[in-house]
């Protein structure tokens, strides 16, 4: 990366033309002000641009994912006949609990 620095383009018409198109009213000092904000941001983007970056490979995350859940492998479980005896109710061998929206008429 060179140690010249680039500046942007950016002029004060054109951040008058942008306000203009996103219907803001800026003061003179506030187009001052935009003005020079936006092109630090931009210089700034210009140098993230610059950077030589063709030994990494493309991706979509800084830091690989790994899944971090145990294999679906089956294994006992509780006995249905002990867990639905603590039940506070039951019908047909399965939970009984209340309808969505409340019990049907």
């Amino acid at each position: 990366m060179s140690d010249e620095k680039v500046t942007s383009s950016l002029s004060r018409d054109d951040v008058v033309h942008v306000a203009r198109l996103a219907r803001l009213d800026l003061t003179e000092e506030e187009v001052e002000l935009f003005t020079a904000q936006l092109r630090t941001v931009l210089d700034h983007a210009a140098d993230v641009a610059s950077l030589d970056l063709s030994h990494l490979e493309p991706s979509s995350r800084p830091i690989a994912l790994e899944n971090v859940l145990r294999a679906d492998e089956p294994r006992p479980s509780l006995d249905r006949d002990e867990v639905l005896a603590d039940a506070p109710a039951v019908e047909d061998h399965r939970f009984r609990v209340p309808r969505i929206g409340g019990e049907a008429p």
